[in-house]
């Protein structure tokens, strides 16, 4: 295993030196020989990095974390074993946010993932930064991520490469460690997007061991739009203060483009975006409390030859090893959870509800999860384009400095990610030139948003 990292440092073994990296600060936690090795297959001569809090049994999943920084899982990840299958090869993992928390890459126990795209050390975005920066370093043909709220997409933005979220249930979540399950999905990031779909089409499979891998009934029953000229709806709630005049541009260039290509542009409105990052962090800090409940050294935590007077020793010394953002979230998840007031996460939920309904009346297609009817109007949209991010990435000093100033500024670029994971809807994000560019389809409707985000990128 190879690993670079503030704590670590270089350290070799199996006597294998595998990827050369472009930039030595890139700290991108890296291994390993594949545990199967096919000559057939959708993906033979390929080669991918996956984030490490999907498990794999022939190495180390971390997390991010001193908490799991000695843990191997006995087993692979749903995802690890159908890529293996395809003849894909594992060649090493990314380095993550603590546990997925953040958005920045810079919160991991193993040192700052820096962006590889520019001299400056920026920060790479995340939680999925490594994977990002890996592949934008042409270390593999493509990265597995997770998204919780956007972090495939931030970070393959800031990256200059491309980053798609499918579906909630769509790709098998077994085997990942999760952050807040009712919205951790599996993503996908290449420069290529022939690359995402032919990956896309080998993990879109039902699986019996991931409660909420959507069944092959209800796969079946979800529609796509067959049009060729789309309307292109605009939440006028996107149109935020914090987007950059090169932001701005880029987004208003890219829907020139798709009135020239054919689509029209509309208008639309989606109320409960401004509700929507309470609601969400809320949420997700009360999901990721409770599973991060079994981490006190006795089931999971970090084990070492220390010899402890009492039980309570060992938990104090493993729960207090979590990093400051882990501590944040888990401080807040318990008060919503033990609230005497107790309507937050009720509330929270119905905002959540509220957005889901708003986009179903947005989208000409139904969802199949919250409604049996499906139908087709003309007075609504069949994809939503947006940017990504708001600005370029910041260096890392000063994002350092405004988290440390208020750490709510680490927050802002989740107003464009946020709506399509807690709805649950496919979303990608594209480079169009310096910044990404984000493509939204209904619930399930992954094929029209890889044909446009290939049509524009293409052309």
């Amino acid at each position: 295993m190879l690993r670079f990292g503030k704590r670590s440092g270089w350290k070799f073994s199996r006597g294998v030196h595998l990827l050369q990296l472009s930039r030595d600060t890139l700290n991108c936690l890296v291994s390993c020989k594949p545990k199967i090795r096919l000559d057939i297959g959708l993906l033979v001569g390929t080669t991918y990095i996956a984030k490490d809090n999907i498990v794999t049994n022939h190495d180390l999943t971390t997390c991010g974390s001193k908490m799991l920084a000695n843990y191997k899982s006995p087993f692979d990840a749903t995802v690890v074993q159908l890529l293996a299958l395809q003849g894909s090869q594992l060649v090493g993992k990314s380095n993550l946010d603590e546990f997925g928390m953040g958005s920045s890459t810079t919160n991991s126990y193993f040192g700052v993932c820096e962006n590889p795209m520019y001299e400056e050390k920026r920060i790479a975005g995340g939680s999925s930064g490594g994977s990002a920066a890996s592949v934008a370093a042409n270390m593999a043909d493509f990265s597995l991520g997770t998204d919780t709220g956007g972090s495939v997409r931030l970070p393959a933005s800031y990256c200059k490469v491309i980053g798609f979220k499918p579906s909630y249930g769509r790709i098998s979540r077994w085997g990942v460690v999760p952050y807040a399950q009712s919205l951790d999905a599996v993503g996908i990031m290449a420069k290529d997007m022939s690359i995402i779909e032919k990956v896309y089409n080998v993990l879109n499979q039902y699986d019996s061991k991931d409660p909420t891998s959507l069944d092959l009934k209800t796969r079946l029953r979800i529609p796509s739009t067959t049009k060729t000229s789309l309307t292109i709806g605009v939440p006028s709630q996107f149109i935020i203060q914090e987007l950059s005049p090169k932001v701005r541009q880029t987004w208003t260039s890219t829907l020139c483009r798709l009135q020239e290509m054919g689509h029209q542009i509309r208008p639309v409105s989606l109320p409960s975006i401004k509700k929507l990052l309470l609601a969400y962090y809320t949420i997700v800090t009360a999901e990721a409390a409770s599973n991060l409940s079994r981490y006190d050294g006795v089931r999971y935590g970090y084990c070492d030859d220390t010899i402890h007077n009492s039980p309570r020793d060992l938990v104090d010394e493993n729960r207090s090893s979590f990093g400051p953002e882990v501590q944040r979230r888990i401080i807040l998840g318990n008060y919503t959870l033990s609230s005497s007031s107790g309507d937050h996460l009720l509330k929270a939920t119905q905002v959540r509800k509220k957005l889901v309904d708003e986009f179903n009346l947005v989208f000409n297609l139904g969802n199949v999860i919250t409604s049996e009817k499906i139908e087709q109007q003309t007075d609504k949209c069949d994809i939503i384009v947006s940017p990504t991010a708001s600005s370029e990435p910041p260096t890392v000093e000063d994002f350092m400095k405004e988290t440390l100033e208020n750490f709510l500024n680490a927050y802002i670029n989740d107003i464009l990610t946020v709506p399509a994971s807690l709805a649950g809807l496919p979303a990608i994000s594209i480079p169009v030139g310096d910044y990404g560019i984000q493509i939204m389809g209904q619930f399930g409707d992954e094929t029209t948003v890889l044909k446009l985000a290939n049509d524009i990128v293409s052309k």
